[in-house]
């Protein structure tokens, strides 16, 4: 007769190899280790400033931040490029971008001359202008997360922390949004706003980019309201508003600053679209899509036009999701690393000799 493993032992899965066990635990009590002691909020931070992809996003956003501010000035911040985004100038090299590659890459030796973007068919200068861009589309984009995620938090936690005809109402308000297209209400508002002024058209776009926020936070409300510590401070006699924004609201930061960065890398997307259809920014206005849009008929002479508004278009927008996805990583514990190869197979030879050793 087989004997019988006692109760507290754990039967390997045969469906599963030792060695992917054997590293899983040891990732896991390593990772254990390594947080012990720490707040959450030191965690998240420890397994953000972990995820490459999400650092190097960060380093190439702030990059193009900086670039934008200081090469044409922005508000109090002086400029040092010495041509504006608006002033006609002789064309020089044919209006081909004057810059060149270092040597390593091909090119002649790096040098920026003196239009290292090239210039319009009037000779405005292409990088003045894109810079302005930049700046106008940073501007929608960061106004448009704030806005959203403002509304997406007050709709989301009236509706999951009243339930009943509160959230009746603000989820079918919610729903009514969200079934018009939203290119179509942002087309119309942007005809309305967005020749005027870029801050106007991104109040406009935060106005209408709050339903998917304010779903999740509902969502995680209805779950965090049924939980042991909003009952206890309930009994201790903490009023309603107190519970929600001291004791749930915290606990749902994590969906709400994820959300925010993938509604920012949304609404820059948005912008450049409405701007290339014309219902965005207008001349004399500049963003990224409307450069685009204004220089689309030079496509085939002239392509420098559109690879620099297009590349800090995709580089932007990138950046952002990458940053979204660290952020995502870090406040969420069930992401883990998958082990690579080399891993696995120093598990599988650590396991082997162990199994010889005990023979």
């Amino acid at each position: 007769m087989s004997a019988t493993p006692p109760s507290g032992a754990s039967r390997p899965n045969d469906d599963e190899p030792v060695p992917e066990r054997e590293v899983e635990r040891a990732e896991n009590a390593i990772e254990l280790k390594e947080v012990e002691g720490l707040s959450q909020g030191q965690i998240v931070r420890r397994r953000f400033l972990r995820h490459r992809g999400a650092m190097v996003a960060m380093v190439a956003v702030a990059f193009i931040v900086v670039l934008a501010a200081t090469s044409i000035g922005w508000g109090p911040i002086p400029g040092w490029w010495i041509w504006d985004y608006t002033s006609p100038l002789p064309v020089v090299n044919g209006g081909a971008p004057t810059l060149t590659l270092p040597t390593w890459l091909g090119g002649s030796g790096f040098a920026l001359g003196e239009h290292p973007f090239g210039q319009d068919d009037i000779g405005r200068d292409v990088f003045a202008r894109v810079m302005k861009g930049t700046q106008t589309s940073l501007t929608v984009m960061v106004v448009v997360g704030l806005i959203a995620t403002a509304a997406g938090i007050v709709v989301g936690s009236l509706a999951g922390f009243y339930r009943g005809w509160i959230d009746n109402l603000l989820m079918r308000f919610t729903d009514l949004v969200i079934t018009i297209p939203t290119i179509v209400i942002g087309s119309v508002l942007g005809k309305m706003v967005g020749g005027s002024s870029a801050l106007m058209l991104a109040i406009a776009l935060g106005l209408i980019s709050w339903t998917g926020l304010a779903r999740l936070v509902r969502g995680d409300f209805l779950t965090l309201r049924e939980r042991e510590f909003v009952d206890a401070a309930r009994v201790a006699g903490a009023s309603n508003r107190r519970i929600a924004l001291k004791h749930m609201l915290p606990n749902a930061i994590g969906v709400i600053i994820v959300n925010t960065t993938l509604l920012m890398s949304a609404a820059i997307l948005l912008e450049t679209a409405l701007s290339y259809l014309g219902f965005g920014i207008t001349a004399p206005n500049v963003s990224l899509g409307q450069l685009i849009s204004e220089y689309q008929s030079a496509f085939a002479t002239r392509p420098w036009l559109f690879w620099w508004p297009g590349f800090f278009i995709i580089a932007i927008a990138l950046s952002i999701n990458f940053i979204g996805d660290g952020l995502r990583d870090a406040f969420d514990p069930r992401q883990k690393r998958i082990p690579s190869q080399r891993k696995m197979d120093r598990a599988a030879r650590r396991q082997s000799e162990r199994a010889g050793a005990s023979a």
